[in-house]
């Protein structure tokens, strides 16, 4: 039922920056801005990942793929459950050589199909309940390519689980996101607060998580 209905309520938004955005669209530019800064320092980590392949995760309309992830890597795939997102996000996107799979399937039943140099979950893992989580923390963790990183970046409440009913969502406290991260054999190796957004929303925290099982 907490699946259902979330895909109920994202089937009635409109698929504009606007309405992925849940009417904060003006606050995409800086949220791209802060997301680069993150990505140009992972890349500047020792041992940083390549740029081949890269999966935009919860893609909505292709927001973050067209204008953070294409001018970063050689290849990007998207995973969004909502088909009129999906085919927005290739007219948003267009005609790019760059552009791999969109794979229309909800996260908590997606399998990686490749492997990756870079996994971006931005504004969904909310959608997903612990254990299921958990299990695709597990499944992007074994699609990583050598020095792969997974990244974060959600809403963060101030100590407790806040549910929302109306999209069918949680917002975790960093001490449970850390937790979950753990249990899925991930290591946080940068974190950062994304700023520049309203005062009347969630802080907005960026994890970049490393396999612990990596030699």
């Amino acid at each position: 039922m907490f699946y259902q209905k979330a895909a109920k309520y994202w089937e009635n938004v409109p698929s504009t920056v606007d309405g992925v955005l849940g009417g904060f669209g003006y606050i995409t530019d800086i949220d791209i801005e802060g997301s680069k800064e993150f990505l140009n320092e992972i890349f500047s980590v020792n041992k940083p990942p390549a740029r081949n392949r890269a999966l935009d995760c919860g893609a909505g309309i292709g927001r973050v793929s067209k204008n953070l992830l294409l001018p970063y890597f050689d290849k990007v795939d998207l995973v969004e459950q909502d088909e009129k997102f999906i085919s927005t996000a290739k007219q948003l996107i267009g005609d790019n050589c760059k552009l791999g799979t969109l794979y229309q399937t909800g996260l908590h039943l997606f399998k990686p199909q490749e492997r990756y140099d870079v996994i971006w979950c931005q504004w969904v893992l909310g959608h997903l309940h612990d254990y299921d989580l958990i299990n695709f923390l597990e499944r992007c963790r074994d699609a990583l390519n050598k020095n792969g990183i997974i990244v974060v970046k959600e809403n963060v409440s101030s100590n407790e689980l806040e549910y929302d009913d109306v999209d069918s969502s949680v917002t975790r406290p960093s001490n449970l996101m850390l937790k979950i991260f753990d249990d899925a054999n991930l290591k946080v190796i940068k974190t950062k607060i994304q700023t520049g957004f309203p005062d009347d929303i969630y802080p907005v925290y960026m994890f970049a998580l490393k396999s612990k099982l990596e030699k």
